[in-house]
């Protein structure tokens, strides 16, 4: 994509969302940038090892989709899996000390960047493959129904969200999930997160039809596009979905149109995308986008948000402490979480 970018308009009111509401958001965005930008520092510095794929830029789609589940419903995500964690819930500490390779991280320092999980806050998991993640999450949406249906289980239905990239709209595995989802009328909403570039390559030039969003027709479940940079119509689109979902009326698709402001992992020069598109995007920023809205609308001071932004450089500091303070694994453990105890 070139810089004249035409994006979606479906945004909420001023009327549509309450103060408290919005600050929830902003904070989950900002801790999710800050967090990212932290995880560069680290990783610079030697205390992270491997491939490391940061979010920034994107933080939209994450808060905009998952603060509108519910605690028990289920997020699948990808190898770029840290800020869907955290706005699941997990503990900033756990996910730092999982990246740090401690024993006291999500994942017992067995996982790392791309394999962040926590069964507590029924976050499913980074997966590393791209589609890799969409059949786990359907078998979540399953269990769903299945509890409902024939356990006879009286909560309100659980919703998965499966999270995935532009580059996973052209694998098998997303259309086979995309037929059995509803077929069986899975309560489940397939988001896309459409930043433009599968690693090195350019969305439009790897697929015949560049709208993602249009792939659902085929499958017979609604397929929506919507503005990636803005929080505000992000969570209008997935408020719609989660219903759906939830009435037993089925899947939707969302494809969420947004930019990662990184190279594709810590390890990429970023030297392939022009200057001039990154800066086109850079402009859209979510986090300033929602900041601006915040105060144009005098939901909020700007003091009252640098007390926020104070609070999350608090909460990630601590973090950071925590996973450097913590025990590494012990190597008479190595085999310790291969099979059910």
């Amino acid at each position: 994509m070139n810089e004249e970018i035409s994006l979606p308009v479906t945004t909420l009111t001023k009327d549509e969302i309450t103060k408290e509401q919005i600050l929830i958001l902003y904070e989950d965005m900002v801790l999710g940038r800050n967090f990212e930008d932290m995880c560069a520092q680290m990783y610079y510095r030697g205390k992270m090892f491997g491939f490391v794929h940061l979010y920034n830029g994107q933080e939209a789609v994450a808060t905009g989709v998952i603060k509108v589940l519910d605690q028990n419903d289920y997020v699948c995500s990808t190898y770029r899996d840290h800020v869907h964690a955290l706005s699941k819930g997990v503990p900033p500490k756990e996910i730092m000390a999982e990246l740090f390779g401690k024993e006291t991280g999500c994942s017992k320092g067995r996982g790392g960047s791309m394999h962040i999980f926590s069964a507590k806050h029924n976050f499913l998991g980074g997966f590393a493959f791209i589609a890799e993640g969409i059949p786990v999450a359907i078998g979540a949406a399953f269990q769903s129904v299945y509890r409902k249906q024939i356990l006879g289980c009286k909560e309100k239905i659980q919703v998965t969200a499966a999270f995935f990239g532009d580059g996973t709209s052209n694998n098998g595995q997303f259309f086979e999930c995309l037929n059995m989802s509803v077929l069986w009328k899975l309560p489940i909403i397939f988001v896309v997160e459409n930043n433009q570039w599968a690693i090195g390559m350019a969305h439009h030039r790897s697929t015949s039809k560049p709208e993602i969003y249009k792939k659902a027709e085929a499958f017979g479940l609604p397929g929506i596009e919507v503005d990636g940079m803005d929080v505000l119509a992000v969570k209008k689109v997935t408020e719609q979905a989660v219903a759906r979902a939830r009435s037993g009326e089925g899947p939707t698709l969302i494809e969420a149109l947004t930019y990662r402001f990184r190279g594709h992992s810590l390890a990429d020069p970023d030297e392939l995308r022009a200057s001039t598109e990154k800066e086109a995007w850079i402009s859209r920023d979510p986090i300033v986008r929602l900041s601006n809205f915040i105060i144009e609308h005098n939901i909020d001071s700007q003091q009252s948000l640098d007390v926020i932004q104070d609070k999350v450089k608090q909460n990630v500091s601590e973090a950071i402490d925590f996973a450097l303070s913590s025990a590494e694994p012990n190597i008479a453990d190595l085999k310790k979480y291969l099979f059910v105890d």
